[in-house]
């Protein structure tokens, strides 16, 4: 019998790796701008480009992987974050120009990001486990747990050594992509669907359902990323903590609630109904943008960003697995496509809070408030799935 386990642990460390391209270059950025005199209108543009990339690998999947081969594609994934993370020790120093060289850094390890994005779930899908749901869920609590490490691990290197030593933190990191190469080089992958046989992209956008699901990844990101990628500034806003323990109180423990939920649901999920676990949690995450948004104790707002890790935690791979349900033919393009709304949704969820948050006069409440639309949106688009369901 092929070693299925293996699969699943070169998949889970493809998920911390994820966690770690996305998670380290933001606690440099402050030290970017001092040290290469980049203004912090570029060094915005770095998370841009970051997620920009993704959204274009995760069009190049829908069309090209299932030509190319999981194997293949899923291994160069590995190969671009570790080279990725060791070229942002190293290009800026390089090049003439320090943010040229970290920019070109931040693109190749957000290709390899993007593939693992795509891949992973599709890997664990194909593998013949049972209960598929708490499966799928358990794998994405490791991208949680891989932001807390990354998180964690680093706020503890650059306090014992020192900021001016991040280099030989990046290059430490980029051993766990370049473990994991041996990892998916050597372990058993089984396609989703047989060669030739899955929907393409065209088919997918033909049924409602597929829709659906598209809308339903797209309020997953934003409601996600919208209170982690602000958590950290409302830590600091509210609480008045120093950058250090605002990231630690934020988007660090949000992240914690987030994988407590994943292990949850992979734990107990054969005994749980999916469907309204997501509701809940739809609920819950609804709940904490209003303590956010308009509780008068800073103190209660904070428990608000925290909690909302654990109501989103189901959200992304939960969409996944009743897609997955639905189009089982949905083949390399509907995760690829998924992937895609859910990064689409991570991309603007944040921008519009931080552009009200802004017109407010710096009143993050403010923003707060407008991103309770997410999780609203998300539980109607809940509603009119299951009553679709419901009619099948």
């Amino acid at each position: 019998m092929p070693n299925y386990q293996k699969t699943k642990r070169a998949c889970y460390m493809g998920f911390i790796t994820q966690a770690i391209a996305a998670n380290f270059a933001p606690l440099l950025f402050l030290k970017f701008h001092h040290d290469y005199q980049i203004t912090l209108g570029k060094i915005a543009l770095i998370s841009t480009c970051f997620f920009l990339t993704q959204l274009l690998v995760d069009l190049f999947c829908a069309k090209f992987v299932d030509k190319i081969g999981y194997r293949i594609c899923i291994v160069a994934s590995e190969v671009c974050s570790a080279a990725g993370l060791v070229g942002l020790a190293f290009m800026p120093d390089l090049l003439p120009e320090p943010f040229v060289g970290i920019i070109l850094s931040v693109i190749v390890y957000a290709v390899g990001s993007g593939l693992i994005e795509v891949l992973c779930s599709p890997i664990v899908e194909a593998c013949p486990f049972d209960n598929k749901e708490a499966t799928m869920s358990l794998l994405h609590s490791f991208y949680c747990w891989g932001a807390v490490g990354t998180i964690v691990i680093s706020t503890l290197f650059f306090a014992v050594f020192g900021m001016d030593n991040w280099k030989w933190l990046a290059v430490l990191w980029a051993l766990v992509p370049a473990i994991n190469i041996y990892n998916f080089a050597t372990c058993p992958i089984e396609h989703f669907v047989d060669e030739g046989q899955g929907m393409g992209i065209k088919e997918l956008f033909r049924k409602s359902f597929f829709w659906l699901s598209i809308c339903l990844m797209i309020c997953s990101g934003a409601s996600e990323l919208a209170m982690a990628q602000w958590a950290s500034a409302y830590a600091e806003a509210a609480l008045g903590l120093s950058k250090t323990i605002g990231d630690l109180a934020g988007p660090c423990m949000f992240a914690v609630t987030m994988g407590i939920s994943r292990v949850i649901f992979g734990k107990y999920g054969a005994k749980m109904d999916l469907m309204k676990f997501m509701t809940g949690s739809g609920i819950l995450c609804v709940i904490c943008y209003l303590l956010a948004s308009v509780s008068s104790n800073p103190i209660t707002g904070l428990i608000g960003c925290i909690i909302c890790g654990f109501s989103v935690g189901i959200m992304w791979p939960g969409t996944i697995s009743i897609s997955s349900e639905r189009f089982p033919a949905g083949g390399t393009a509907m995760f690829a496509l998924l992937a895609m709304a859910g990064d689409l949704g991570g991309s603007i969820g944040p921008g519009i809070v931080g552009r009200v948050t802004q017109s407010a006069g710096d009143n993050i409440r403010a923003g707060m408030g407008v991103g309770l639309l997410f999780p609203v949106t998300l539980l109607i688009m809940l509603f009119i799935f299951a009553r679709q369901k419901d009619h099948k």
